[in-house]
């Protein structure tokens, strides 16, 4: 095997990984997604996602967001501490 063969391979592995990690991510944070919808929307329309840039603008308008997604963003939190400590 040569050493584009070795180097396709590996990306094709690392992108495999990456692809796993954000659908375990998405899937833990459907509920809070879906909860905090309208507020990305309503708070931050015309952001692109990624690079934080939706977390950013959700936070600087923290004082905004509705109480369905307050609450969870708070459980999700909880969830990742309890997934730490453990």
């Amino acid at each position: 095997m040569n050493i584009r063969h070795a180097f396709s391979a590996l990306s094709v592995l690392a992108l495999m990984s990456a692809t796993t990690a954000f659908a375990a991510d998405a899937a833990a944070g459907g509920p809070m997604i879906e909860a905090c919808k309208q507020d990305v929307q309503t708070l931050c329309p015309g952001v692109q996602p990624g690079e934080g840039r939706i977390k950013h603008c959700m936070a600087k308008n923290r004082a905004k967001l509705s109480d369905g997604c307050k609450a969870a963003l708070r459980e999700q939190r909880a969830k990742k501490k309890a997934a730490g400590q453990q």
